[in-house]
């Protein structure tokens, strides 16, 4: 296994739509495993395919970083199936280097998906595990977090990280787990 180069915004490939994975093989499966070493490196919640630069519709999600791998979720062509209700949440992203903001979801969502044998694999998940479900499907899409928020946000964001990299300067990302 290995630690895969997370992508960051203004990458182009995160904007790109992601191709279905056709047949499981075992490149499918070590990107797979690459992306949860990653994802718990980084350290996140959540990671999908594109961060990675692979355009493949595949997602890890692990809510509990307390415990690492007790409840991993790696679901393969996901698709929300249902989503009700409405919640705000604040959100970061292992793309989004240094920046937060509070985004409108889906409170609850029913998730369908293969897991790593081609099974069907049925998500029930609300809070943290419905937010990151849908933040990692956006990544699928070839959405971020960020054009979920005003333009005005967007923007400010946007000029601040384009000063960052002319000056040279980055400020330290945060320590807190992003999705």
């Amino acid at each position: 296994m290995a630690i895969l180069k997370i992508l960051k915004y203004p990458d182009s490939t995160l904007k790109k739509i992601s191709r279905p994975v056709e047949a499981m093989t075992g490149d499918t499966v070590r990107l797979i495993q690459d992306m949860v070493e990653t994802m718990y490196a980084a350290p996140g919640v959540g990671l999908a395919a594109p961060q990675v630069g692979a355009l493949q519709r595949i997602i890890v999600v692990d809510i509990d970083y307390q415990n690492p791998g007790s409840n991993l979720i790696k679901l393969i062509n996901p698709e929300i199936h249902r989503a009700e209700g409405e919640v705000v949440w604040e959100e970061g992203c292992l793309s989004v280097t240094d920046f937060t903001a509070e985004v409108k979801r889906a409170a609850r969502v029913e998730v369908i998906g293969l897991n790593e044998q081609e099974k069907e694999v049925r998500v029930e998940a609300e809070g943290l595990l419905s937010v990151a479900l849908q933040h990692e499907i956006d990544h699928l899409n070839g959405k971020l977090f960020i054009d979920r928020i005003s333009r005005l946000k967007h923007e400010l964001y946007t000029r601040r990280l384009k000063k960052m990299l002319r000056t040279g300067k980055t400020q330290p990302e945060s320590p807190r787990l992003m999705i």
